[in-house]
């Protein structure tokens, strides 16, 4: 049974919007590419670790398009070479050509493609794709969630975790490493069950709320 791995770039206030640059998403955001300058050594190396063992690639159609658009003319790279060989599955409501080497359609039942691309594939990065993202969070359709966190706050833009967003619990799998620019990366596994909630007022046998006035 294979992994599905969603990783994400993200402000603080967890925008995910179109970090790369200005073209990629031309719905009006202001702050396209708002990732680049916070770019350093330590962050690009996290990010090429984390490609190591991928051996798929699970896509929305906008993600897709940029880059089916991109990468198909990069030669060079560990990323390049990654994205050009591995299978790519796209996720969309239509019929859209498919140009990028070995991508495929998925139909229109998310939950039964994945499972058919688990049996298939050992780790599948889901990159980008923040609406297909909202559906695996939503369907917990998935295993790992990395997150690398900027320090910036920017007040609009899609969310990662938007309207619908159900109660999930996860595991930090190790403690987390900041690069010289403030990027934290933050590494988390699904776990079982939902949150639980307590009471920090009510009396246990750590405290003794019990007053004699």
């Amino acid at each position: 049974m294979g992994l599905i791995h969603i990783e994400l770039f993200a402000t603080l206030d967890l925008v995910g919007q179109a970090p790369g640059g200005p073209d990629e998403d031309p719905t009006g955001f202001p702050f396209g590419g708002w990732q680049a300058p916070l770019l350093d050594e330590v962050t690009g190396a996290q990010i090429t670790a984390a490609y190591e063992d991928t051996d798929a690639l699970l896509l929305g159609r906008r993600t897709y398009d940029i880059f089916a658009a991109y990468w198909p003319h990069q030669k060079n790279g560990t990323i390049a070479e990654l994205f050009n060989r591995v299978p790519k599955y796209v996720a969309s409501r239509h019929t859209p050509d498919l140009p990028w080497n070995g991508s495929t359609l998925l139909g229109p039942d998310l939950a039964r493609a994945v499972h058919e691309i688990r049996d298939r594939h050992d780790h599948v990065k889901v990159v980008g794709s923040l609406n297909l993202v909202q559906s695996l969070l939503r369907q917990k359709l998935f295993d790992r969630l990395d997150l690398w966190l900027h320090p910036i706050t920017l007040g609009t833009g899609k969310k990662i975790f938007d309207t619908g967003t159900v109660p999930t619990n996860l595991t930090l799998l190790d403690i987390p490493v900041a690069g010289p620019t403030g990027t934290v990366y933050l590494r988390y596994q699904q776990a079982p069950g939902t949150p639980a909630t307590g009471d920090m007022t009510a009396p246990d046998h750590h405290h003794n709320h019990n007053h004699t006035e």
